[in-house]
């Protein structure tokens, strides 16, 4: 005797898919990286706590529960990107000589530039609150202090005055800094050749360094 297939129980149900639970150092390290991309693209006011939760799948209190609201989720993506711009120049300045060395801190912040694009973009920004770590301009100030006992021991060699080295490791860091805020965007000489002028300009200009610096217009003061 036939049977009504149509009566007969399906064993083809559609099975429901099991979201794989996420430990809570995932789930918080899922938050910072939706964070810095929307903090990016749209910067701090731009983005809403409501949509870091959405795009994470989760609802607005997982996002409190990590970080207590959108400006600790911006304060730990700005400091982490800060650390990690500062390590990766500090880490590179290897070489014994000064050129290379100046190099070498080009290289470092064009890589950061290519390689972490949000997190740069985030740090030029001007923060709307205030970080543990300091501003971009703070951060650039760490790095001058880095390259400045390395001016220091070249002017000592050189003849001159020691002392000033601060002063020109802030202008040398700052002109990489700007050059790289403008390079973020056209991303046009390409990289090598973006550090190879910065170099040309730096280096040509301290190996023509004078003792003494003068004013050649009327205004001295």
């Amino acid at each position: 005797m036939a049977t009504d297939s149509s009566s007969t129980p399906s064993n083809d149900k559609p099975r429901r898919v099991r979201r794989t639970r996420m430990t809570g150092a995932e789930r918080r390290q899922q938050l910072l990286e939706i964070g810095r991309t929307l903090f990016a693209t749209k910067g701090f006011e731009g983005t809403s706590v409501e949509e870091i939760a959405a795009k994470a799948g989760v609802s607005k209190p997982v996002v409190y529960e990590h970080f207590g609201g959108k400006e600790g989720l911006y304060a730990v993506v700005v400091d982490r990107e800060m650390r990690r711009l500062l390590d990766m120049v500090t880490s590179s300045l290897t070489a014994g000589h000064p050129r290379e060395l100046c190099e070498q801190a080009a290289f470092a912040l064009l890589d950061y530039i290519e390689e972490y694009t949000d997190g740069f973009r985030i740090l030029v920004r001007d923060s709307p609150i205030p970080q543990s770590t300091g501003s971009f301009a703070s951060l650039i100030s760490d790095i001058a202090t880095q390259v400045e006992d390395i001016l220091g021991r070249e002017f000592k060699s050189r003849g001159f005055d020691p002392k000033l080295a601060p002063l020109y490791a802030q202008a040398l860091v700052g002109m990489v800094a700007l050059t790289g805020q403008w390079w973020l965007d056209v991303r046009k000489p390409k990289k090598a050749e973006v550090a190879a002028h910065l170099v040309n300009l730096a280096w040509h200009g301290l190996d023509g360094l004078e003792a003494k610096p003068h004013l050649i217009g009327r205004r001295k003061a």
